[in-house]
């Protein structure tokens, strides 16, 4: 590549090679590798490395300003003025931006800005793989396969604007999907665990997990649809209450068309939503869920502003104490609702002070109830009542009186999560987990699990 390839100097190159009002530049250096696994066995593993760059061309006009935002991936320096150009051009043929806003200043620079990109490799898996085979070898001589795979990222991102902003911000993402099944394939059961470096995940801990449901799984009993009272795990509160977090933009909510809207055009901010002590938050800086420190927008949209590219982010939340307290807005958008500023975060944290267990929660079960294992196919209904569908998957068990007895056919499910919130009884320890089924786009999260006595199971279905 030639003299300009390091992600700053081709940040400040772009910036130069600018002829607009105003410029954004966001060079995202890429590297992943990954671990996949079937029938007990290692099958393929690899590494990748690549680059993206984003520009966000501004220009001022008698009716406002309009923005044009060109982004390509493999870019070297030939490919910089031809893509700064693009930008230009696109801003130059839109009309006026609604989000339009100055550009942000006076943020000071990262020390690191000239570092080179942090990278990961297939070291990340060092002490994982030799454990990954032991739990192997354990499952084969146990009667049961272990698919799945392992994957770790590790995004460097340098933002630079006309305006003087020079940030950066390295976000290593690790997931892990274990599934494991009965020879006949007749029974399924998942586990997944997200992590920022491999060092905290235990194969044999999960390969024991699964091992417990598989045999769980040996009596079949079929349940009709109906309510339920149901342990939703941390990873199902999670799936729920990110779609709810996407969902909550302030926007939305004041011109009347989410749950969190109210007649006559205001929002239901301040509303108790739980009567449980539950606080909904996002921390850039929360302990091993770190995430980018400033705002990073690729696109404008509901919510996120091109325009708000640096702006800092802090702590932020959600709902404390069961009551509504912020929904999200750009600088924009914050100016339209007349609502404080609050920008998106990328992690999500629920916490009610709970100190029990996912399984003391089952052991103290009285009567019947059930426990999920996952969700997935999830779908929104109602956008009014954030109804959403969608169906359980790698087994559903039966609880009496505090012990797993079996278990159940899978369902199709009914619920809003902000209806939950209010109609849940316990909520148990935080910990981190995985979303099985937002986990490609989200996946630094920290949830309870939930007991909610009357879940709608809305219909039998017949997934695994």
């Amino acid at each position: 590549m030639s003299r300009v390839s390091k992600p700053h100097e081709i940040v400040e190159r772009a910036l130069e090679l600018s002829t607009a009002d105003g410029c954004v530049v966001i060079a995202d250096e890429e590297s992943s590798a990954n671990l996949r696994w079937a029938g007990n066995a290692l099958t393929t593993n690899g590494v990748t490395r690549g680059r993206t760059l984003t520009v966000i061309a501004t220009v001022d006009g008698a009716e406002g300003s309009a923005s044009g935002v060109v982004s390509r991936s493999a870019v070297t320096a030939a490919d910089l003025e031809p893509l700064v150009r693009a930008a230009e051009a696109a801003a130059r043929g839109a009309g006026p931006a609604e989000d339009a806003q100055p550009l942000v200043t006076g943020v000071p620079a990262s020390p690191d800005f000239t570092d080179a990109p942090v990278e990961t490799d297939s070291d990340v898996f060092a002490a994982f793989a030799p454990a990954l085979g032991d739990a192997f070898a354990r499952a084969r001589s146990g009667g049961r396969e272990l698919y799945g795979f392992a994957n770790h990222e590790m995004t460097s991102t340098y933002l630079g604007t006309s305006t003087g902003l020079r940030l950066r911000h390295d976000q290593p993402n690790g997931t892990l999907e274990l599934n494991a099944k009965s020879p006949d394939r007749s029974r399924s059961a998942w586990a997944g665990r997200a992590t920022r470096d491999f060092k905290d995940v235990d194969p044999a801990e999960l390969d024991a997990e699964l091992a417990r449901r598989l045999g769980w799984a040996e009596r079949r009993i079929e349940l009709p649809a109906g309510r339920y009272e149901t342990l939703l795990p941390p990873t199902a509160v999670a799936d729920l209450l990110i779609y709810q977090l996407w969902s909550s933009t302030a926007r939305d909510a004041a011109e009347g068309r989410t749950v969190f809207s109210k007649p006559g055009g205001s929002t239901r901010l301040g509303e108790t939503l739980s009567g449980l002590p539950l606080t909904l938050s996002s921390d850039p800086h929360a302990p091993g869920l770190e995430s980018a420190p400033f705002v990073v927008a690729h696109s404008s949209g509901d919510g996120g502003s091109v325009f708000d590219n640096g702006l800092p982010l802090t702590r932020t939340d959600w709902i404390r104490d069961g009551r509504l307290e912020q929904l999200t807005t750009t600088r924009h958008t914050a100016g339209l609702t007349g609502l404080p500023l609050a920008p998106a975060i990328d992690n999500l944290v629920l916490e009610g002070g709970g100190e029990r267990s996912l399984e003391e929660m089952v052991a103290t079960t009285t009567g019947r109830g059930l426990l999920l294992t996952c969700m997935w196919y999830i779908r929104e209904v109602d956008p009014a009542t954030l109804l959403l569908t969608g169906l359980t998957r790698d087994g559903v068990y039966l609880v009496e009186d505090g012990e797993v007895v079996g278990e159940v056919n899978n369902f199709r499910f009914n619920e809003s999560p902000v209806d939950l919130l209010s109609r849940a009884t316990e909520v148990g320890r935080t910990e981190k987990t995985l979303p099985r089924e937002w986990g490609d786009w989200f996946t630094r999260a920290a949830m309870p699990a939930l007991r909610i006595p009357d879940f709608n199971m809305s219909s039998v279905s017949q997934g695994v």
